[in-house]
């Protein structure tokens, strides 16, 4: 089991966790989390997350700040759905894109590209689709290439495959991989930006696919949200669908906004 050592006494005790949900570009909420989580200085040190959730935890636990994050947006390197697909003429492939994208930005921002050596511990969850069953990535020297597997949402991204065996998203199965993080951290905080909200209506076929596939990652994530100590969900589905990478800055606002609102209402965190 892992443990933290305090300087001044010498005694252990085990990390604080953190689990960040997919969502797409609703995801970039998760930035707006941290920039709170800092300005009240509380640390998680060890990091899990699904699909967006994966990316953000990743470039959190490799140091990088909100506001670092931020930057990479404006200089369209986490910016338009455009600019993290590249299309292939080759259709009929198990997706309409590759994540060659995403790889590169990991490998360009965390040159070493392993999870071993990055300051914070980090867990990626992916969809193993030859078990169907979620698992949990966190070591070895491929972390990019589980990062964007992680983030292959189905018939839109290629899956990644290795040795005979094919990766998507972590968000099919579990959109809220908390279950690792459970033995080994004194308290979680868990961001889902995927909260259940139920329909007013349905009248364009969209609005029936965008629920259906709302309201089953939410059921996936059932058991990692009672596994949190405090669950943060910015209301960012009110406003923004899941391809709005334009709105970023405003859906990083919400995330901020609502979780100074929920730290003032749970004070205790503070003391994590």
């Amino acid at each position: 089991m892992e443990t933290l050592q305090i300087a001044d006494n010498q005694t252990s005790v085990k990390p604080l966790g953190l689990c960040l949900s997919g969502g797409g570009a609703i995801g970039f909420a998760h930035i707006g989390v941290l920039q709170s989580l800092m300005e009240h200085d509380i640390e998680p040190d060890v990091i899990s997350g699904s699909s967006m959730g994966a990316i953000v935890g990743t470039l959190y636990a490799a140091g990088y700040l909100p506001s670092d994050m931020m930057q990479m947006i404006k200089d369209d390197r986490l910016y338009l759905v455009s600019k993290l697909m590249k299309f292939k003429p080759t259709f009929w492939k198990s997706g309409f894109s590759t994540h060659s994208t995403v790889r590169a930005l990991i490998k360009e921002a965390i040159p070493h590209n392993s999870f071993d050596k990055l300051p914070k511990k980090l867990m990626i969850c992916v969809t193993n689709m030859n078990t169907m069953e979620w698992e949990i990535k966190q070591k070895g020297k491929n972390l990019s290439s589980w990062v964007s597997a992680s983030a292959s949402i189905p018939g839109v991204f290629e899956a990644y495959e290795r040795d005979g065996t094919f990766y998507l998203d972590g968000g099919i199965l579990n959109n809220m991989p908390v279950q690792p993080l459970k033995p080994l951290c004194r308290a979680i905080i868990g961001v889902d930006v995927i909260p259940f909200i139920s329909p007013t209506e349905m009248k364009r076929p969209l609005d029936a696919i965008t629920f259906t596939l709302r309201g089953v990652e939410h059921v996936n994530s059932s058991e990692g949200r009672l596994l949190c100590d405090f669950l943060i969900e910015p209301m960012v589905v009110k406003r923004f669908h899941e391809f709005r990478f334009d709105a970023y800055e405003r859906i990083y606002k919400i995330g901020y906004k609502e979780t100074n609102e929920y730290i003032k209402k749970h004070p205790e965190m503070v003391n994590l």
